[in-house]
C-alpha cells in the first residue's frame, strides 16, 4: 500500500540542519513516501547528510539553497522544486532565527530587521511564491508555518522573535482567507520549547538569565511545569504537520495549533 504522501512534493525551508525541526518534518513525510526538498541558506555537508538520511528512507530528494529573506531566491526555490518534481503540494515555512537574545533596550535596528526579514518576510515570500504555483496548477495545496509558543505568549530578551512569530500567525490568517477558494489551506504550528541545536543555545542563555545553577536544572524545571511532564520533541511538531497536510485536515485553515503538552492553551 502506497504511503499517504506518495507522489506529493514537500518543500521545507530551514531544513538543512541535523537534529533540527526541519529535518524531523522531512523525515516524517519521507516515511510516508513524499518527494522531499531540503532548503537552507547553504547546501553544505550537514545538509547533504540530511539528504542522505532521507534517501535511506526511500525518498526522492532535492537540496536547494535559499536565503528566505530574499524574495527572488524564494521564487527560485519554488520554480526549481517544480522543475524537479512537477509540483509543490506542501510548503512548510520553517526557516527562522531564534538565537538573537538581548534585552529589549539593547536591540538595535540591524538585530530587529534581520529577525523580521527571515522569520516573517521569508514566510511571506515563500508562501506567495508557492501559492501562485498551487493556484496555477489548480489542485489545491497545504502551507504550514512553524510559529512558536512565542506566537501566543511573550518571553524576555526575545522582542524581535516574539514579534515575528505573532506576525506569522497574522500572515497565516490573512493568507488563509484569500487562498481557501483555491483549495489551499494555511495553518500555523506553535510548538513549545524543543531542544534542537537552536534550542540548546536558548537553554544555556535562559538557564543563566533565570538564575538556575545548571542547564540541567533549567530543563528539569521545564519538565515539572509542563502538564505532560516534558518539553516538546521535534517529532511532535512533525506529526502535527503530517496531519495538517492530510486530506483529513482539508476543512482546517487559518488556525494556530498549539503543540505544547498543554503548556499553551489559547
Amino acid at each position: 500500500m502506497a504511503g499517504r504522501y506518495a507522489g506529493k512534493t514537500i518543500v521545507v525551508t530551514g531544513s538543512g540542519k541535523q537534529k533540527g525541526l526541519g529535518q524531523a518534518i522531512l523525515q516524517r513525510f519521507a516515511d510516508e513516501e513524499a518527494n522531499c526538498v531540503i532548503s537552507d541558506l547553504t547546501i553544505d555537508a550537514e545538509a547533504e547528510a540530511v539528504a542522505a538520511d532521507l534517501r535511506d528512507r526511500g525518498a526522492d530528494v532535492a537540496a536547494i539553497a535559499c536565503d528566505v529573506s530574499q524574495a527572488d531566491q524564494c521564487q527560485a526555490l519554488i520554480v526549481q522544486s517544480v522543475e524537479r518534481f512537477g509540483a509543490v503540494d506542501i510548503l512548510v515555512n520553517n526557516a527562522g532565527i531564534g538565537f538573537m537574545m538581548k534585552p529589549f533596550l539593547e536591540v538595535d535596528q540591524a538585530d530587529w530587521e534581520r529577525v523580521i526579514a527571515v522569520n516573517l518576510s521569508g514566510a511571506f515570500y515563500c508562501t506567495q511564491a508557492a501559492a501562485r504555483t498551487m493556484v496555477a496548477a489548480g489542485k489545491g495545496g497545504r502551507i504550514i508555518n512553524i510559529a512558536s509558543q512565542a506566537a501566543k505568549s511573550a518571553f524576555p530578551h526575545l522582542p524581535a522573535y516574539v514579534s515575528s512569530k505573532h506576525g506569522m500567525v497574522g500572515l497565516t490568517r490573512a493568507s488563509a482567507v484569500e487562498l481557501g477558494v483555491h483549495g489551499i489551506t494555511v495553518n500555523a504550528v506553535c510548538p513549545n520549547h524543543v531542544t534542537t541545536g537552536l534550542g540548546a543555545q536558548q537553554n544555556e542563555y535562559f538557564s543563566r538569565l533565570l538564575g538556575f545553577d545548571t542547564v540541567e536544572a533549567y530543563i528539569a524545571d521545564m519538565h515539572r511545569k509542563n502538564p505532560m511532564g516534558r518539553p516538546g520533541l521535534s517529532t511532535d511538531t512533525a506529526a502535527a504537520c503530517a496531519w495538517l497536510a492530510s486530506d483529513e485536515a482539508f476543512y482546517v485553515t487559518g488556525e494556530a495549533l498549539n503543540v505544547s503538552g498543554g503548556e499553551e492553551m489559547h
